[in-house]
């Protein structure tokens, strides 16, 4: 996912919970500034503040390993065939 994908969706869920910016911030144990550069896409949240991020939201974080070479499962499949 890119970071404006991860931006979009975190301030989406936030959006959807009623909270503003600083609330969540405040939740989640971050400046307003940190959180208003992830939602942006502007920054570069380590694995620790997504955590944070994904419980004061109420989300689970995941992470999808893709196939060695960056390619997703239909781009492999397009690539062998």
């Amino acid at each position: 996912m890119k970071p404006h994908e991860l931006g979009q969706r975190i301030r989406s869920r936030r959006l959807t919970l009623g909270l503003k910016q600083q609330a969540l911030a405040e939740i989640a144990g971050l400046s307003v500034h940190g959180l208003s550069n992830i939602e942006s896409g502007k920054g570069n949240p380590t694995l620790a503040v997504l955590n944070q991020l994904a419980d004061a939201l109420g989300l689970d974080l995941c992470l999808e390993l893709r196939r060695p070479g960056g390619l997703g499962a239909d781009q492999a499949h397009m690539a062998e065939g």
